[in-house]
């Protein structure tokens, strides 16, 4: 299906969500009428070195997945290995309060709360593609707001280059983290170009409700034209580098997950096809697009780069 955008003209944000539980009583929300809210202007400190403000005006009309298919079918191997089990495992799962510690080459480092962050950064509704590794694929609409604010906010500095993430190590809450085979607590990075980036969000909800925990609550990265394993769930740590980071999956198999993971119908998995994926609730298999569809908002970001060599 084609990638409609909106002009950032016609896009109208939303500045209710004052908490959690306060958007929850005011999103109103229903399945199968969601539209998109704010897609606002990425403000990059010039500090950083990095791109002027780029306005992102994108995303698609897409019919998402319902809310039992989204929160039914998840990759959380912090819980278990089947998709259909994380949710019973982490149904009683705590994910308020929760806290983020933000440090590393920046000027202003600090611990925020998701409240304090909700309320200062107004969510907006975004629906995006998610397509995963293992070629299936969902529409999900989420609320958060632009990583680029919280960066903005923590004042990188002109030596900063990738962004490190770190999800919360619990194995008394989390049985899957007492498996040895992994390198917990899970660990991913980005550029810091690609942090920037107004299309990276960081989620507090989904469906105007609060961020479920099968879906990463209390917050996770979403990076929607990078497979769904980039956009990490239970975010406590967030740490800018001048270094690429380790990252769970590349440390486990680097011949099969690449440190960009960028979605690439021409770059097949050494175990199978990426040409094509099913998405859920559908019998029949789609096209995979190049960076999922949002080429127009990202592949600037890999001009000059071989996109094989650096997948």
């Amino acid at each position: 299906m084609k990638n409609i955008l909106i002009p950032s003209s016609e896009i109208t944000p939303k500045y209710i969500y004052l908490s959690r539980r306060e958007f929850m009583k005011t999103a109103g929300l229903v399945a199968g009428s969601l539209t998109l809210a704010a897609c606002g202007v990425s403000q990059i400190p010039t500090e950083a070195g990095l791109q002027k403000n780029t306005e992102q005006p994108a995303i698609l009309k897409e019919t998402p997945n319902s809310l039992e298919e989204i929160i039914n079918y998840n990759n959380y191997y912090e819980f278990t290995t089947n998709k259909e089990r994380v949710a019973v495992l982490s149904e009683n799962y705590k994910t308020s309060p929760w806290d983020i510690e933000v440090s590393g080459l920046v000027n202003k480092p600090g611990r925020f709360s998701v409240d304090e962050l909700i309320k200062k950064f107004h969510p907006e509704e975004r629906i995006y593609r998610l397509r995963c590794v293992e070629a299936w694929s969902m529409v999900i609409p989420w609320m958060g707001f632009p990583l680029s604010k919280l960066l903005a906010e923590i004042e990188p500095v002109s030596s900063a280059k990738y962004v490190r993430f770190e999800t919360i190590f619990n194995p008394e809450e989390m049985p899957g983290q007492k498996q040895s085979s992994y390198p917990w607590p899970y660990q991913e990075g980005l550029r810091i170009d690609e942090a920037m980036n107004d299309l990276t969000l960081l989620a507090t909800g989904l469906y105007g409700n609060e961020l479920p925990p099968q879906s990463g609550g209390g917050i996770r990265l979403v990076v929607p034209w990078k497979y769904g394993f980039k956009s990490i769930k239970a975010i406590v740590k967030i740490e800018l580098t001048d270094y690429q980071p380790e990252t769970l999956w590349n440390t486990i198999a680097p011949n099969e997950y690449g440190f960009y993971a960028n979605v690439n119908p021409q770059v097949d998995h050494p175990r199978w096809s990426q040409r094509t994926e099913r998405r859920i609730g559908e019998f029949d298999r789609r096209d995979t697009i190049l960076f999922n569809g949002y080429a127009d908002q990202v592949a600037y970001l890999y001009d000059g780069m071989d996109l094989k060599e650096n997948y």
